[in-house]
């Protein structure tokens, strides 16, 4: 019964670097993580979606977080991923430049944003989690890309496959 309360009571996250600062996603959201490759980009995309990648005979849209973000762009690296989540039932890959660990946080290290740095455009911010060396902000993926936005991706890929075809 105890362990059930500590199960219960923690966390598990993907802990990943972007921007010299650590963000979180709930490990249930990712379905896995792999080394950056060949990016196929697409016509008329939005800004932060950096194109397409083939995983395994299935087209997966990647967004760029820096972009996404409106962070600064940088060059690539070898610590740079693609992290791959669900977003409402839809494989989306995000480039980040670095995963850093999966962790296990208590709920209790979890503070809300402050009202401070939230705002509407914001929304997708939950919390911040303080360790002993790091703050880690966590993400809530659904919401960093929406569902109609996943479906646009999935849209958009599948129409560059076709016209590549």
């Amino acid at each position: 019964m105890a362990s059930d309360q500590a199960t219960i009571s923690e966390r598990q996250l993907v802990v990943f670097d972007l921007n010299e600062e650590a963000y979180g996603v709930d490990i249930g959201a990712v379905r896995e993580i792999i080394r950056m490759q060949e990016i196929t980009r697409v016509p008329r995309a939005p800004r932060f979606i950096e194109g397409v990648i083939n995983l395994r005979g299935k087209v997966i849209p990647v967004v760029d977080l820096r972009q996404r973000f409106s962070m600064p762009e940088t060059e690539r690296t070898e610590e740079h991923r693609i992290v791959v989540v669900d977003v409402m039932g839809q494989d989306i890959g995000m480039v980040v430049d670095a995963v850093t660990e999966v962790s296990r946080v208590s709920e209790a290290s979890i503070e809300p944003p402050s009202s401070v740095i939230t705002t509407e455009d914001s929304d997708y911010l939950t919390g911040i989690v303080k360790t002993d060396s790091k703050l880690i902000i966590l993400l809530d993926i659904a919401k960093v890309i929406s569902a109609d936005e996943a479906d646009k991706l999935v849209e958009v890929a599948e129409a560059s496959v076709a016209e590549a075809a």
